[in-house]
């Protein structure tokens, strides 16, 4: 198993290179000049120009590409031309919010996906079944944008049981925490209403972005447990008098969820990247609303660094998730 791993950590930098060579390409080929958009519409052509100059934009690309690695070899990612910050220190001090609705998101799609896939193959073409088939399938064709301006105007703004936005209600602070997770921070200095306060914060967003991966795992879990429920063991089992509940939520669920872990590892990452519109719309302070801002300001350092995080966290997911694999059937750990 540690043989498999560490050849699958080292088949991770060929690929992230090739990540940063296609997205450097990309956005140099973007018409945008990040040296117009940093100097601002009254800039004159001479400021454009030293502009330009101090930031290296002058210098042929395969310059510009081997200066940006040899920064990102040291983890200096450069400077932001819209914050004027580390892009390290930026994406540090986000990334926690991003994490923080990404889990929350990742949890309701999880905890709902996988009980309702069970009940959608139980009940195989019964209207328990064509209901949730039917959810599902709007689950992956609404688009999130619309889903989030309904969700407010519905519980934000009609009904007012939600905030509309933000992470804290104004007059809020974050607390001084080690981690940089607003809930766990809060919990960790005791300021139980700062807790509550987020928390309402965080349901629409997280509701918003779990609804896709929601129906993504309902599907697949629905597919792989009626699968399992055709093999031979089962029906021996059920021949032998265990109990209906017992043997679908621990034999058959257990055989049945290969691939639903597979899309786990893989909504993970998609969650991530799908937060650039959900923090957008609720303003969030992670790295989707700043990654919209570099792209407003053509600011390529930040939207290279964060392609880098989000094919880093894909890379990750996917060796975690073939552990889970090798945990889950045996036989793959022998394998391995």
């Amino acid at each position: 198993m540690a043989g498999f791993v560490l050849r699958r950590v080292l088949l991770v930098l060929p690929s992230l290179l090739g990540l940063l060579i296609v997205c450097f390409l990309l956005i140099r080929m973007v018409p945008a000049d990040p040296a117009v958009a940093l100097a601002g519409d009254n800039a004159t052509p001479a400021q454009i120009e030293a502009i330009r100059r101090s930031y290296g934009l002058d210098q042929p690309i395969h310059v510009q590409f081997l200066r940006y690695l040899e920064g990102v070899a040291r983890l200096d990612f450069g400077q932001s031309q819209f914050s004027s910050r580390p892009v390290a220190e930026d994406i540090a001090q986000r990334l926690p919010a991003t994490l923080e609705l990404t889990m929350a998101a990742l949890l309701i799609s999880v905890g709902l996906g996988v009980p309702l896939g069970v009940l959608a193959a139980v009940n195989h073409n019964r209207w328990p079944d064509f209901v949730l088939r039917v959810v599902s399938v709007a689950g992956v064709a609404i688009a999130a944008f619309w889903l989030a301006i309904m969700l407010q105007m519905l519980f934000a703004m009609q009904l007012g049981w939600l905030p509309l936005r933000g992470q804290l209600s104004a007059g809020l602070t974050p607390p001084p925490g080690p981690t940089g997770f607003l809930l766990l921070d809060s919990l960790l200095v005791g300021r139980f209403d700062l807790f509550a306060d987020a928390l309402r914060h965080l349901v629409l967003p997280a509701v918003t972005l779990s609804l896709g991966g929601l129906a993504t795992i309902t599907r697949f879990t629905r597919a792989g447990v009626l699968d399992t429920l055709q093999k031979d063991f089962v029906f021996y089992e059920r021949a032998s008098g265990y109990a209906p509940r017992r043997l679908v939520w621990i034999y058959v669920l257990r055989n049945s969820v290969a691939a639903t872990v597979t899309q786990i590892g893989l909504l993970f990452g998609g969650l991530i990247a799908g937060a650039v519109v959900v923090e957008s719309i609720y303003d969030w302070p992670g790295i989707g609303s700043y990654t919209v801002q570099a792209i407003l300001t053509a600011d390529s350092k930040v939207m290279l660094a964060v392609t880098l995080l989000v094919g880093l966290i894909y890379a990750v997911v996917n060796i975690l998730t073939d552990v889970a694999h090798a945990l889950i059937d045996p036989r793959l750990r022998d394998r391995a």
